[in-house]
């Protein structure tokens, strides 16, 4: 297996230093969305962890892989190839060549990520892919996820974790599900279905979801997207003048 970057780009002179920023949280606090703004706002590049793991996990689904089956999830985790683009402005993800980015937001996978993400061979694969990434980002890079200030990337210059009440997650991941579906939402069925992807990624015995010691917190019930970004613009902007 193994992960690029596509986004190229030169460091001027007089560019800030490269930051790595980790932004974690559990689903439906804006992370994808606060993620891809504050890199393409600063001129960093952009890692979905997320997508990362529902790539294998497709791959794992039309490969006939009993996703329950840890023991035949953890011998294929080495056989496809996973290339994720870094330019927040078209983010990409292709496997073996084919791009994903469709297929890996089906319910389907939606439904399986949590058990293939919960096998330590995965996560030990896909962290290496991401390591790499951030590693190899010459003007910084925003990598977002559930166990990135705690385990990717426990050096990160500046790690962020959003939170945000039940409702507001289940509101909002309702208002995405029926903008791409135009399908009426069960918000109750959905918030159920977030408390309990929270609990199988924070109960996990690897690399559970939780806030990293050294993270700020950010509570986004109450807030707007652009409230968001904007408060983790100024985070990474005022790292970016300490350094």
């Amino acid at each position: 297996m193994a992960a690029t970057s596509r986004q190229a780009s030169s460091v001027s002179p007089d560019a800030p230093a490269p930051v790595i920023v980790a932004i974690d949280g559990p689903s439906g606090t804006g992370k994808s969305s606060t993620s891809r703004a504050v890199a393409a706002k600063l001129g960093l590049s952009y890692l979905d962890t997320g997508a990362q793991y529902r790539a294998i996990t497709w791959w794992m689904l039309t490969h006939d892989i009993d996703v329950k089956d840890t023991e035949a999830v953890a011998a294929a985790a080495d056989r496809p190839e996973i290339l994720s683009g870094t330019d927040p402005a078209e983010p990409t993800i292709t496997v073996d060549g084919a791009d994903a980015s469709g297929p890996i937001r089906t319910q389907e996978v939606t439904g399986a990520v949590s058990a293939v993400s919960a096998v330590p061979a995965v996560r030990t694969r896909i962290t290496e892919l991401q390591r790499a990434i951030a590693a190899g980002a010459p003007t910084g890079i925003v990598v977002e996820g559930r166990d990135i200030g705690t385990t990717v990337l426990p050096d990160a210059d500046l790690k962020i974790f959003l939170t945000a009440s039940p409702e507001a997650r289940a509101a909002r991941r309702g208002g995405e599900l029926k903008g791409s579906g135009g399908r009426p939402v069960d918000l109750d069925a959905t918030r159920e279905a977030l408390l309990r992807r929270d609990a199988a990624d924070a109960g996990r015995k690897t690399s559970p979801l939780r806030k990293a010691d050294d993270a700020v917190e950010v509570d986004t019930t109450e807030l707007t997207l652009e409230q968001v970004i904007e408060c983790v613009v100024t985070l990474v902007e005022d790292k970016q003048q300490a350094r």
